[in-house]
Parts: C-alpha cells; structure tokens; sequence
C-alpha cells in the first residue's frame, strides 16, 4: 500500500527544500549584492552595506584594468574542447564497456574512478614539467588536455550507466541490416542516448569552467580563463571585496544562465534510466 502524503509533510519537505536552496544560493547572492558597492561600505556591517548606496564602479574598475574577453573567451574554448574531446573518448570507451564487457570491465571502471581521488598536487610537478618541455605551458592546448584527461573518468563513467539502460538488441538488429561499427555507435546508439549525452555534455562543461586549481598553476596570461581573472584580485596588498565580487558575478554570470536553461535537459539526463 502506498504512503499517503498529507499537506502537512508536503508543506514541511517544500519548506525545507526552500531552506536548503537559500542556503546553498545565498554565498552566490551575497556575492552578487556586493559587487553593487565600493570598496569601503562593502566591509561594513552587513545590514549597513546593504542599505548603502548602490552603484557600477566596480564593474567599471574591473573592465578598465582586466580584458574580460579575453578571459571569457579562453574559458569557452577550454571548456567546451575539453568537453567535445573527452566526449570523442568517452563514447566509443562506454559503447565497448557497454555492450562488449570483458572480464576485467568493472575493475578498469573503478580504476578510472579511483583516480578523481588522488590529489590533484600529487601529480603537478610531473604535469608541469612536461607542459614546460612541450611548450604548453600558459597555452589553450595545454589545459584542454589536462581537463579533458581529469574528467574523463566521470563521463565514461555517467555514459557507460546510459549505454547500459540500452537494449542491447536493437543494436543486433542494426548489424544484422548491415550497420558498421561506426554507423551503429554513431546513427543508432548516440540518437537513442541523446539525454545522457546532453547531461554529460552539460556537465563536464561546468566542471572544466570551475576548475580553479589546473587553470591557476598551467596559466599566467595568454590562456588564462576566468578563474585566473578573478584570482588576479586577490593580492597581497589585501582582498578587494567589492571589485572580487563583480569579478565573480561576472565569472559565473554565463555557467549560471546556461545552467537555468538547460536544467529541465540536465535532470533529463541525470534521471536517465532511473527507477520511476
């Protein structure tokens, strides 16, 4: 017999759901807020700077000493080709995990898992070495490698749990009318796991725009994204919270407006193959 659900445990979980959401939400609001302000009333007490004059100077200040489009720019291209490469990987790798499982499948799976949990400082002294003596250091190449080869785990990992909720027949079929290798993976099976592949695609995209900690230390100028950009007002003459926080909000400004038109897509996909 299914639980009934009465409009007193309706109200409580939507109002704890709100509650979580505002907490989550609200160091990104605050951000946002002060980035309305100078710097001397953004230090003020909380309730004082926000009943303080509001104004654009920081945006003006952070345009008129940094090129934001440059910036902007070597995200998305580092973004997205990081993202188009490790998908380029990613599907042919879960397709053979998929739907050609061999003995040792489910331990080359939890291998690549296994990596996400090694400190990304263990292996940056032989990554920087090597970028130095290839030349791709501060470069757009460099990074989309390092990315790409980061989060690669994660997408054949969310693409082989697609690929599985799959019949495997309907490929059958495929062969038996004459389909290749290529076409199957490409004309039958990508078609049929386009929500999976949207939510990984979308996801992946944000993880290679927040990465901080690649970015900071393989960059210096000429491919430096936006989080290179923000990081560059924090300075050892102290934070500028005001200029920090428009550098923010206008850091996360583009990932924020894709995530809200994409999240009826990105739950798609995330739900996919999920029990209903």
């Amino acid at each position: 017999m299914s639980r009934r659900i009465t409009a007193r445990r309706t109200l409580i979980v939507t109002l704890a759901a709100w509650t979580v959401g505002l907490l989550i939400f609200f160091p990104i609001l605050w951000t946002v807020l002060m980035s309305f302000k100078t710097e001397g009333d953004a230090i003020k007490a909380p309730f004082a700077m926000l009943f303080s004059d509001w104004t654009l100077i920081s945006y003006e200040q952070v345009q008129t000493r940094s090129n934001y489009s440059r910036h902007f720019m070597n995200s998305v291209v580092i973004s997205l080709g990081s993202t188009l490469l490790a998908l380029a990987i990613a599907i042919p790798a879960a397709w053979a995990m998929a739907f050609v499982p061999g003995r040792r499948t489910k331990d080359v799976l939890m291998w690549m898992l296994s990596t996400k949990m090694m400190p990304a400082v263990g292996v940056l002294i032989p990554i920087y070495l090597i970028f130095r003596d290839t030349g791709l250091l501060d470069t757009r190449i460099g990074l989309v490698i390092v990315l790409t080869l980061i989060n690669l785990p994660i997408v054949v990992w969310m693409l082989y749990t697609y690929f599985k909720e799959i019949p495997g027949e309907i490929l059958e079929a495929a062969r038996m009318d004459g389909a290749t290798l290529g076409s199957e993976i490409l004309y039958v099976l990508t078609p049929m796991a386009v929500p999976g592949i949207a939510s990984t695609l979308l996801l992946n995209v944000i993880l290679a725009w927040n990465e901080a900690f690649w970015t900071l230390q393989l960059t210096t100028s000429r491919a430096a994204p936006l989080t290179q950009f923000i990081a560059s007002y924090s300075s050892p003459e102290g934070l500028f919270y005001a200029k920090l926080s428009a550098a923010s909000t206008m850091a996360i400004a583009p990932i924020l407006i894709l995530g809200w038109f994409s999240q009826k897509q990105l739950v798609r996909g995330l739900t996919f193959g999920a029990v209903k």
